[in-house]
């Protein structure tokens, strides 16, 4: 008996007396919420355009600035010598097409008269007969000669259309409806394939590309067609949305984030590519998240951790803090649903002490 109340004396030294506490339930709870994320408007579609042709600069029609339409004419180049490439190009159609002529001519001739020995030879000793050879082998001869006049012919009129076709790329139409962003020509400068120097940029701003760099611990939650809000410094009163639209699927291995691109319908054109807008980016966890009061979490020089009740008796759990929600914290550690924790927890409740309820 003596030995047993010094082992309960010793415990009660240990382990102290009960602490008063006031438990609360561990809940599960689905987050949603946002955390604000820089983005970057990018053209919706892009184009620099070059000479695919050498020849000098004749006519801009446009300017920075300026609004333009598909199929729109923006710039004229002059090439002289393009223009007498195509006239001796069709001279030599014109040369061509004389000689098929006299090709048909020559086989017309030389059918006919075929065609007549071959009637007289029906009658027997009316001609001889290498006579009727002859002519046929003339026939023959014609026949090909014709046919490498009108091959001549053919190959003509393909260079003078190849050529013809070269001289449209002096006319530099727009591909899109959009702006020019950038001129760098002037008329009387020499341009062409060998020259990187673009003669116009032409940006379509009436659609944007918003491109938001979003964290490893956001991007879980992503869809498809989800409305996006976002503001931008120039308006900084004024509230936009955008759709997500295409996701990269990949994360930048620099910045562990993944590029997600919003579409947005620049109406009123306030919005301009380069901008860099703050975006309202919504996080949905896909599981409950556990909760807890932000009091029942203790933070110390050496851990983080919650108090729980296992069997009346306080156990530190350790956790990492989440997202806030009100008056409650969402925590990451061993802990369920259900679990008891102190509400107004403090490191001055040792682990192992004995728990009551308030």
């Amino acid at each position: 008996m003596k030995r047993l109340s010094l082992y309960l004396l010793l415990a009660i030294l240990t382990i102290g007396p009960a602490v008063a506490a006031d438990l609360v339930p561990v809940t599960a709870k689905v987050l949603s919420r946002t955390v604000e994320l820089p983005g970057e408007f990018l053209p919706f579609l892009t184009v620099s355009l070059h000479a695919k042709v050498p020849g000098y600069v004749e006519r801009v029609r446009v300017d920075r600035g300026s609004a333009v339409s598909r199929g729109e004419l923006l710039v004229e180049l002059s090439a002289p010598e393009m223009n007498a490439q195509i006239a001796e190009g069709e001279s030599k159609v014109q040369s061509a097409e004389a000689d098929r002529l006299q090709a048909e001519a020559q086989l017309a001739s030389a059918q006919s008269t075929y065609d007549g020995l071959k009637k007289a030879s029906e009658t027997p000793g009316a001609v001889a007969g290498n006579e009727l050879q002859v002519a046929e082998k003339q026939v023959e001869a014609a026949k090909a000669l014709l046919s490498s006049r009108q091959q001549a012919e053919r190959a003509a009129e393909a260079a003078v259309r190849s050529m013809k076709d070269l001289q449209a790329y002096l006319k530099i139409s727009a591909p899109f409806d959009g702006v020019v962003t950038e001129r760098m020509v002037h008329p009387g400068a020499l341009v062409g394939p060998g020259n990187d120097v673009a003669l116009l940029v032409v940006e379509q701003v009436s659609r944007l590309r918003l491109v938001v760099p979003v964290p490893e611990e956001h991007f879980g939650g992503i869809k498809a067609g989800t409305a996006v809000s976002f503001q931008v410094p120039a308006w900084p009163g004024r509230t936009y949305s955008g759709t997500i639209a295409r996701v990269a699927h990949a994360l930048d291995e620099k910045t562990r984030t993944m590029a997600v691109e919003l579409d947005v319908t620049n109406r009123d054109g306030s919005l301009a590519p380069g901008m860099f807008p703050t975006v309202k980016w919504p996080v949905n966890r896909a599981q409950p998240s556990l909760m807890v009061p932000k009091t029942s979490v203790v933070t110390t020089t050496e851990r983080t951790f919650v108090i729980r009740s296992r069997n009346g008796q306080a156990e530190w759990v350790d956790v990492k803090k989440g997202a806030a929600d009100g008056d409650l914290i969402e925590v990451l550690g061993n802990l369920s649903a259900g679990d008891q924790v102190v509400r107004r927890a403090t490191d001055e409740i040792r682990e192992g002490a004995s728990l009551s309820k308030q």
